[in-house]
């Protein structure tokens, strides 16, 4: 943690909460300006509180990104709603996202109740996707989404375009107490960079298996080691799956699939990293992981 300064900035946490796939990755990646979340269509694709950093002269921001609130069917499932749950307490405020491109409906009706209802926070409605609307289609599903809850403002964005960000952002920092900064100045994400990798292999395989075994993967940096020589590093990783048809189909025909999340990764891991990467790719098996809680466990989930 940064020692006080001897002006007080404003600052504070922010929760950014919602039902799958509402684009909360995306808006905290917008909010910061930087990608610090992994970005897929399929749901539940964040698996944990991921915490991202805005800095500037006067104020630091943490924005706090959650799973999606769902009705669980397995073990992991309810390990993500209980992230959920921790990561709206104790914040200095809470935004809840919907989705005006779908329509407010009833699951937002559903993280409202449970996360919002008897908190003292400020509350913030960011009513994302509006760039896939009619301009007549928008002021509907921003009354609709008024009803949710009493929220203190409710903000039309786009976290694709950007369209909303700096009213967003403007109004967020028009609500954080004055204090210390909470991380030291540079930082981006709390995250270390063994989960970021992971997270980026992840998603590129998530991208390239679609429907077929989204939430069956995991994956695991299991090393990385420095060639002093060359300056390369060699990072090798498991990308872990329920059963022996998922891992045929991750790693593809001769290895094609698996190839390709390595060549679509790497150059995002190596921006990151600021040097030159080798992936060593391997897929096991571990069977029925989401339900087994010494899994959840050893997996860090």
């Amino acid at each position: 943690m940064a020692s006080r300064p001897e002006t007080p900035i404003r600052s504070g946490v922010v929760a950014i909460l919602g039902r799958p796939n509402v684009g909360k990755s995306t808006l905290v990646n917008a909010m910061v300006g930087q990608k610090v979340a992994i970005v897929s269509d399929v749901p539940q694709t964040t698996r944990t509180t991921i915490r991202a950093v805005l800095t500037g002269l006067d104020h630091q921001v943490v924005f706090t990104d959650t799973p999606g609130l769902h009705k669980p069917r397995t073990e992991l499932g309810r390990h993500l709603n209980q992230r959920v749950d921790e990561a709206a307490s104790g914040v200095d405020a809470l935004v809840l996202v919907v989705d005006a491109a779908a329509g407010v409906g009833r699951g937002d009706g559903f993280v409202a109740a449970r996360e919002l209802e008897g908190r003292s926070a400020p509350k913030l409605c960011a009513v994302n996707k509006i760039d896939r609307l009619r301009r007549s289609r928008v002021l509907p599903q921003l009354a609709a989404a008024a009803e949710l809850a009493a929220f203190d403002h409710v903000v039309p964005v786009s976290a694709r375009t950007g369209a909303g960000i700096e009213d967003l952002r403007s109004t967020i920092l028009s609500l954080m107490p004055d204090g210390p900064a909470l991380y030291p100045a540079g930082s981006v994400t709390d995250q270390p960079a063994e989960h970021r990798v992971a997270e980026l292999v992840r998603e590129k395989a998530l991208a390239l298996t679609e429907q077929e075994v989204p939430h069956s993967i995991a994956v695991v940096v299991e090393g990385i080691e420095r060639n002093d020589a060359t300056g390369v590093l060699t990072i090798s990783c498991s990308l872990l799956v329920e059963r022996e048809s998922q891992k045929g189909i991750l790693v593809g025909k001769g290895g094609r699939t698996i190839r390709e999340i390595g060549t679509r990764a790497r150059p995002e891991i190596e921006a990151m990293l600021g040097g030159a990467v080798f992936l060593d790719l391997r897929v096991r098996v571990l069977r029925n992981w989401q339900r087994d809680p010494e899994a959840l466990r050893r997996l860090g989930l």
